[in-house]
């Protein structure tokens, strides 16, 4: 590289003495790296007339290429400079779909205020899918919640619990309730959340009650859930974090109670950069914000 900067100089200042004023070196130094790089590319570069410098034909041919080299330099310094300082550097987040965005929006919107030059991006969809892409390295890190845990293959850190509910119309009759028990539900008309990690730990809780739930609207997302809830179908089973919807009313599920826990995952033994270590301090900092909030 030293070489190319040298060549580029003599070109742009057609003298090797004020090339070498320019590059803080000595003549013989300088005129020593340049027979160097002829000889690495096999032929002159330059040729002299009395004290004029000139380019030789393929001086000519290689300034354009070189002082491309060097541009090409100039920019991965800057990369690098910018990944050190968290500028404009990506990060790739993967986010369940079946996470409300409520909580995670404010730890995500806490690390974007301090982080500005970071480049965030979501990645939504089911744990599997999310799982697969840390494994391959496609996102950094992702926040999950998983009915059975993670094993050893994934590093975990709890955000927080997200209770689950049951969301109703608000001219419901479970509105008179405080706490809603599986009990109380048997025979209500049901909206089937089928994206749900915990359905069928509920659904097996019913069977063995024998509370008999059975749905007449099915789906997955958890937009038409609530909608569906909200016109009159029937209730249905929430984490209280993915409660969005102004036109549902919602109670805690009791007897049994259910909640997950959500998590940040990502994979061990890979060095983190910079910009996942700042986002994991972030969210270490906001989980502990959650539980003290938790035990008030």
């Amino acid at each position: 590289m030293h070489q190319i900067r040298y060549f580029i100089s003599v070109c742009q200042n057609g003298s090797f003495t004020r090339a070498a004023e320019e590059c803080g070196i000595s003549q013989p130094a300088l005129t020593t790296a340049i027979k160097k790089l002829e000889a690495e590319l096999g032929d002159p570069l330059f040729r002299r007339e009395g004290r004029k410098v000139f380019l030789s034909p393929l001086g000519k041919l290689m300034r354009p290429k070189l002082e491309s080299v060097i541009e090409d330099m100039r920019s991965i310094e800057m990369t690098v400079q910018d990944y050190k300082l968290l500028e404009r550097v990506p990060l790739r987040l993967g986010i369940m779909s079946t996470i409300g965005v409520d909580r995670v929006s404010q730890c995500i919107a806490s690390f974007q205020h301090g982080h500005p030059g970071v480049d965030l991006e979501i990645y939504q969809g089911p744990l599997e899918e999310l799982l697969q892409k840390l494994q391959a390295d496609d996102i950094n890190m992702a926040i999950l919640s998983s009915p059975e845990g993670f094993d050893e293959s994934y590093r975990v850190h709890p955000i927080y619990r997200d209770r689950y509910m049951v969301i109703f119309p608000p001219t419901h009759r479970l509105r008179e309730l405080t706490a809603v028990r599986l009990a109380d539900l048997s025979g209500e008309n049901y909206v089937d959340r089928l994206a749900c990690e915990y359905r069928e730990i509920v659904m097996a809780t019913c069977a063995d009650r024998n509370i008999e739930l059975y749905a007449h609207f099915r789906a997955e997302r958890d937009d038409w859930i609530q909608a569906m809830v909200a016109r009159g179908l029937g209730f249905s089973f929430m984490p209280e974090g993915a409660i969005t919807h102004g036109g549902v009313s919602s109670r805690p599920l009791v007897e049994p109670e259910v909640s997950r826990e959500v998590s940040l995952v990502y994979m061990p033994g890979r060095k983190h950069s910079p910009v996942e270590s700042a986002f994991i301090d972030e969210v270490d900092a906001f989980s502990q914000s959650q539980r003290a909030n938790e035990l008030n």
